[in-house]
């Protein structure tokens, strides 16, 4: 059993990581903000099924051996980043129509799930991140180990998911004023396609 002041210490920590918008707060606000609330909270809840996998690799030893070998560090790193320059330019140079149903920038929830979930699991720096967290927090002498990591795994997924969720949803309502605006519209693209390009500058210039 988990004692009370290590669980209380990590849920404030984490609630401390989630609060600042990071690489996953970025891509939920850019879907949400071209494909509305629903897909937002999609891409967040593909993220968090990205975070569940990053967790079980921690604990069966996958990180650890990505970890440990550079050049399956480098494949992985890579692979994501050109997933999300993909995404990027896909955005780029898809024109954006003013009507909404017309507008092939915008994706269906489940799109944006499957995309998130990829884009979550192909980079590298999240396994290590769940690898390095994880077992800081885990005593031996409050029990089965395993389930101790899987409970903080599951802790961090449920308080990012609602930190993405809750940016879906201010993004997606921002989206629905945004849009009534042809110029807005017309430049949405350009701007989601840019952060995606730039995450994915980010991730394939990272090191371990």
């Amino acid at each position: 059993m988990i004692d009370p002041a290590t669980l209380i210490t990590y849920i404030a920590i984490v609630a401390g990581f989630v609060i600042v918008p990071g690489p996953a707060t970025l891509l939920t606000v850019a879907r949400a903000t071209t494909s509305g609330t629903r897909a937002g909270i999609a891409t967040g809840a593909g993220i968090a099924a990205g975070d569940i996998l990053h967790t079980v690799m921690a604990i069966i030893g996958i990180s650890a051996i990505i970890a440990a070998s550079a050049m399956l560090f480098s494949i992985v790193k890579y692979a994501g980043a050109a997933y999300l320059i993909y995404l990027g330019i896909r955005a780029l140079t898809t024109r954006t129509s003013s009507l909404p149903e017309a507008d092939p920038v915008r994706v269906t929830p489940a799109t944006a799930f499957r995309q998130a979930i990829l884009a979550e699991v192909l980079n590298p720096k999240t396994a290590l991140f769940f690898l390095a967290f994880l077992p800081q927090f885990v005593d031996p002498g409050n029990g089965f180990v395993t389930l101790q990591l899987v409970v903080f795994g599951l802790l961090f997924v449920l308080i990012g998911f609602a930190s993405t969720a809750m940016f879906a949803i201010g993004a997606g309502s921002l989206s629905r004023f945004l849009r009534r605006n042809p110029v807005v519209t017309r430049l949405q693209g350009k701007i989601v396609g840019t952060i995606y390009c730039g995450l994915g500058v980010r991730l394939a210039l990272q090191e371990r």
